[in-house]
């Protein structure tokens, strides 16, 4: 299968749903609640992943999708429903048959919260199954971060179509990245990437729009023959990546530069097109198991720009366990050619650790 009619329904899913975030974004009431993990929600959430299970129902019927949220607290909070239907009806694609081939606007607040609801997918190792994150790096569009809107597909367990939209990361390829980029963001002029990938096809960027899908364009993760000159991304969240381990990795690797820290896959998208070079990744906890949201689009969109991807053990990520990754242990990813040098790195350290 050549998944075109996947990757366009997924991109445009998560165009317009970045459409709804970016009102989000520039309001100052994002109607924050608190989950029983204690992360922040806020009507972005909710409204993103409304728009885009919507979409996919529309498209793919028969498909599961496993999705982060769930309309529980929505059903017993009529003022944070109305809020998020008044912004889920806004969100339209300016284009007619873009908006039409995702099935146009929701047609009710049941039916908006139905879609919400439709996201309880327990993922496994059979059949086709969308992973989603409406928005991935919550705390990072609340404090003006960075953020992303990310889909994608699982085939069979394996990760085969990603969609990641980052609205706050700039559209040129060649922007350099420094550690500023995910303190002081906004999604103004020059700003918004919509990234996608098939596997076995290649990962293309291009600039996010309010309708049709713009000209996208190859992506290459960059040469890197020497990892001291390497840039590596890492978590802004101490509790989402052991900041200590990855800066002993680097001094390992003999990187100078500080880490680029941001939240959110727009650490996948911004190393797949060569503004970084690593992800670093590793575990806080020996109970912590990431979840398949936080990674399958970003997955395959690294994979498809020419770069590897591991625990920190070394083991392929395996994404048909269920809902998170529970066999693996942390993510790292670089490009083909100095992979083995820092999963050496990262083993080495951790091992002395013990």
């Amino acid at each position: 299968m050549t998944y075109e009619k996947e990757l366009e329904i997924a991109l445009l899913a998560v165009q317009r749903a970045t459409i709804l975030t970016k009102a989000v974004y520039s309001s100052h009431a994002k109607g924050t609640l608190s989950k029983s993990d204690t992360s922040p929600v806020t009507i972005g959430d909710f409204g993103a992943q409304a728009l885009i299970i919507s979409s996919i129902k529309h498209a793919f019927p028969e498909d599961e999708i496993v999705g982060e949220e769930d309309a529980d607290d929505l059903r017993k909070n009529s003022s944070l429903r109305d809020q998020i239907w008044e912004l889920v009806q806004a969100a339209k694609l300016e284009d007619a048959e873009a908006e039409e081939k995702i099935g146009g606007p929701i047609k009710s607040v049941d039916a908006m919260l139905d879609a919400i609801d439709s996201g309880n997918s327990q993922g496994g190792r059979i059949g086709r199954i969308w992973a989603l994150d409406p928005i991935d790096g919550t705390k990072g569009f609340l404090r003006g971060g960075q953020y992303a809107v990310c889909l994608g597909l699982l085939v069979d367990g394996v990760p085969t179509v990603g969609a990641i939209g980052c609205p706050n990361l700039p559209v040129d390829d060649n922007a350099p990245l420094d550690p500023s980029i995910g303190a002081d963001a906004d999604d103004k002029e020059g700003k918004g990437v919509l990234f996608g990938a098939v596997k076995g096809q290649g990962a293309t960027s291009r600039p996010l729009s309010k309708g049709a899908l713009q000209e996208g364009k190859k992506i290459y993760m960059k040469p890197l023959d020497d990892t001291k000159q390497a840039t590596f991304c890492e978590s802004v969240e101490s509790g989402h990546s052991s900041h200590g381990d990855n800066a002993a990795i680097a001094a390992k690797l003999g990187i100078t530069k500080p880490s680029v820290r941001m939240d959110s896959q727009a650490k996948y998208c911004s190393i797949a097109r060569g503004a970084g070079d690593l992800y670093l990744r590793l575990p806080v906890s020996k109970t912590y198991e990431e979840k398949i949201w936080d990674h399958a689009a970003g997955a395959v969109i690294v994979q498809e720009a020419g770069g590897e991807l591991a625990d920190s053990e070394g083991k392929p990520l395996d994404f048909g366990l269920g809902r998170t990754l529970k066999g693996n242990k942390g993510v790292i990813a670089a490009p083909k050619g100095v992979f083995p040098e820092v999963i050496k790195a990262v083993k080495e350290v951790l091992a002395a650790k013990l």
